[in-house]
């Protein structure tokens, strides 16, 4: 099974960049205990001040669908979705190696 990776933008109201920063944050920090999320970057740039980036790796994408189930994950996309104006799914990716990966056998 190969990994799954997923770099997605996040659209939000005026002045609320930083509402969703946190929100993600926390969505980030409710991944330390699953250890099929193996990263979860939460980022900004500076000429789209009401955007977000996510990038994910996960051990694969039923690891990753079954983590949107999750209790926490549904109460953080409830806290979320007031302020979401737009959703974009960048990239699927399919992540080999590199700082951070851990290498796989089946590579």
């Amino acid at each position: 099974m190969s990994r799954f990776g997923l770099f997605g933008k996040f659209t939000v109201q005026e002045n609320q960049r930083d509402t969703m920063v946190h929100i993600l944050l926390d969505a980030a920090e409710s991944m330390n205990d699953l250890q099929e999320c193996e990263i979860y970057t939460v980022n900004i740039t500076e000429n789209e001040p009401n955007c977000v980036y996510v990038y994910e790796v996960w051990s694969s994408e039923q690891a990753h669908q079954a983590s949107l189930q999750l209790e926490v994950t549904q109460t953080l996309i409830q806290k979320a979705k007031p302020i979401i104006t737009g959703m974009e799914r960048i990239s699927l990716l399919h992540p080999l190696g590199g700082k951070g990966i851990i290498p796989k056998a089946d590579i």
